[in-house]
């Protein structure tokens, strides 16, 4: 739900209220409302971060949309952990500076600049998995202020990164480094990056060539330039329609891992394109979520096909490691005023542009 109001005693160098872009159920853009909202107070072991920049995901679309479903129902209208309360301040990727802190545990990280972990996890451990995420079962980043706990905001003075270019990296980045993580994907290995356009994908075709990978992408040919130019070896036109007869030619002996954001029916008869003991690791849907596959290919080549959500704690500090040392530079698409969220998540659903949407507060 949207913040309380802040207390009397609250910290007095700070604005009582903030714009924010809430929306109010699941639906079109028509249910994106801009309002002004009280400034959200941190709690014990919280901070409040200015956000400078909040980066746009397929989540914020789905999530609005209500495009989830649930096992029981796969049409139900509802977020990808369950029903969400309204309204809601979408908004999972935030960069942005600490300006107070709810206790002396994380008043420590007052003035920094920070890149915050959206997730909040199902137990302690480095491999522990998103239990809720910041936008959605929490109020997020397409605001003013944003609280988080403090153990997740993360700071990254010093990185030459911009704050367009951080905020590009909690869900997209994070989701792909987390597919190469699961992948097993090294030095010297084959990958194929569907969706490779896209904020995931263009991640992938970064991260894998940071690994030592050669990379081949697949995305549609009047983009295939700039995916070339962010990393990729091979770039197969899908307008071809000739995905996995171009994928197998670009790849002869075939894949160690697909990272694939896509799914449909290409990965029944894609499972081919894979190695002996290949991965085919899969954090979309894209192109449809039912799809049909020949399990015999799966065990007789010891294939392994593995879902993957997100990151963990450990593959997202490693990603702010990547992002102090600006080991790769994200793709900023457009950038866009926090007024101009609906504008935003239209241009998204479009999918006619090149890596990363941004809203800067």
């Amino acid at each position: 739900m949207l913040p309380t109001p802040p207390p009397a005693s609250g910290p007095p160098h700070l604005p009582r209220s903030m714009r924010a872009a809430v929306i109010t159920g699941h639906g079109g853009l028509d249910v994106i409302e801009m309002r002004e909202v009280p400034v959200p107070r941190p709690g014990q072991g919280e901070v409040l971060v200015r956000v400078h920049a909040a980066g746009c995901n397929n989540t914020d679309l789905w999530t609005r949309e209500g495009s989830y479903g649930a096992a029981e129902d796969p049409d139900i209208k509802t977020g990808w952990l369950g029903p969400l309360d309204f309204p809601r301040i979408q908004g999972a990727d935030v960069a942005g500076t600490v300006v107070a802190s709810g206790d002396e545990t994380a008043a420590g990280l007052i003035g920094s600049r920070v890149l915050v972990d959206p997730a909040e996890y199902d137990g302690p451990g480095p491999d522990a998995r998103p239990a809720d995420v910041l936008g959605s079962e929490r109020d997020g980043g397409f605001a003013e202020y944003v609280v988080v706990p403090g153990a997740r905001a993360h700071s990254v003075d010093g990185s030459p990164l911009t704050d367009a270019e951080l905020a590009c990296l909690p869900i997209a980045y994070g989701t792909a480094l987390g597919m190469l993580d699961r992948g097993a994907v090294s030095k010297g290995h084959t990958v194929l990056v569907t969706g490779a356009s896209g904020g995931v994908g263009l991640a992938a075709v970064q991260l894998a060539r940071a690994r030592g990978a050669r990379v081949v992408a697949v995305c549609s040919g009047d983009k295939g330039e700039a995916v070339r130019t962010a990393g990729a070896d091979v770039v197969v036109d899908r307008r071809r329609g000739r995905v996995i007869a171009d994928a197998a030619e670009a790849a002869p002996t075939g894949y160690d891992a697909v990272v694939d954001v896509v799914a449909g029916a290409a990965v029944g008869p894609g499972l081919e394109l894979l190695s002996a003991g290949g991965r085919w690791v899969v954090a979309g849907a894209l192109d449809g979520w039912a799809v049909a596959i020949d399990v015999r290919r799966l065990y007789l080549s010891n294939l392994a096909l593995v879902g993957s959500t997100m990151h963990t704690p450990r593959i997202f500090d490693e990603l702010v490691e990547i992002a102090r040392r600006g080991d790769v530079r994200p793709v900023v698409a457009s950038t866009f005023r926090l007024g101009e969220v609906g504008q935003a998540q239209a241009q998204l659903a479009r999918r006619q542009h090149v890596g990363k949407l941004i809203v800067l507060p």
